[in-house]
């Protein structure tokens, strides 16, 4: 899929608002003038004075206002961090992936692989790609349902009643590095035959660990593999992949609540243990199941608050 970003007056941007007037969505994201769909191509305005073009004819789209304004090149700053990836890596179209909810007690255990070629970063930057942890949930979730629509992603959600009938013959760090396996295969799969210049996985573990872990699986990937600590600050890949992976377990968390009837807060904070002890008085351990990975100590502490024996 083509995706442009061009820079445009005011007067250019009403001009725009006016041509597509027929072609406008009903809502917006925050910070645009408009959005609108003309064929297969979405045109989003912001007051920025950027408009972003998607879809398969964008290009022709573009040609259009083209005089009236410029592709934008600047990139924004970046900050500077420790690294032993090779010099310019953050400029190569890398594949990345990235999990969440490995220490939260309630809610899934989620990976995310997604690939993102180099002309696509201005587009990401626009989106408002960044570091995760930098980010509100809400505007995790907007971003998110933007990458979803046009990146190449594989997303594994593992929610707790599967979790907890792994977990007890494999490790958590086992499972989360078959879950990054999977995940990515399942993105090469798509994007073949286009190869990436890189993978890099957001380090949870050893290099060696990682592959120790994946030995006994049919497809191992393990060709141009990077592993890096806070991967989401040294390229966009993870960056998405992660944004994409946190939208998925607020949503997972978001039907384990109305499954419940209770708000399913995130973490592993002593605020879980209470709503934990709800459910063991409502259910006992076969629902806590449904919803916690019950190998935490929060399910001992939840038992005591509980009185459950």
């Amino acid at each position: 899929m083509s995706n442009e970003v061009l820079l445009v007056s005011k007067t250019t941007l009403n001009e725009m608002k006016e041509y597509y007037k027929s072609h406008l969505k009903p809502n917006t994201p925050p910070g645009s003038l408009f959005a609108a769909k003309k064929g297969a191509v979405n045109i989003t305005a912001y007051k920025s004075g950027k408009v972003l073009f998607q879809g398969n004819n964008s290009t022709n789209e573009v040609t259009i206002w083209k005089a009236k304004g410029e592709i934008t090149k600047k990139k924004p700053k970046v900050k500077s961090v420790d690294s032993s990836l090779p010099n310019g890596f953050s400029d190569w179209s890398v594949l990345g992936s990235d999990e969440v909810g490995t220490g939260s007690y309630f809610g899934p255990l989620t990976v995310v692989a997604a690939y993102v070629d180099r002309s696509q970063f201005e587009l990401l930057r626009e989106l408002g790609v960044r570091d995760s942890k930098e980010m509100t949930d809400k505007e995790i979730c907007r971003v998110a349902k933007d990458l979803v629509t046009f990146l190449p992603y594989s997303l594994l959600n593992v929610m707790p009643e599967k979790y907890n009938h792994i977990q007890p013959t494999m490790t958590q760090g086992k499972m989360k590095a078959v879950l990054h396996n999977q995940a990515l295969h399942h993105v090469l799969t798509k994007i073949a035959p286009i190869t990436p210049e890189a993978i890099l996985i957001d380090q949870f573990e050893l290099p060696t660990t990682y592959f120790k872990h994946i030995q006994d699986q049919t497809v191992q990937v393990k060709e141009n593999v990077y592993f890096q600590t806070k991967g989401e600050s040294h390229h966009l890949a993870v960056a998405a992949a992660s944004i994409i992976a946190r939208y998925a377990f607020l949503t997972g968390l978001e039907d384990l609540t109305k499954e419940a009837g209770t708000k399913i807060p995130s973490g592993a904070g002593s605020n879980v243990d209470l709503v934990a002890a709800k459910l063991l008085k409502r259910g006992g351990v076969s629902l806590l199941n449904k919803y916690v990975k019950l190998h935490f100590a929060n399910t001992e502490k939840a038992k005591k608050i509980a009185g459950y024996k």
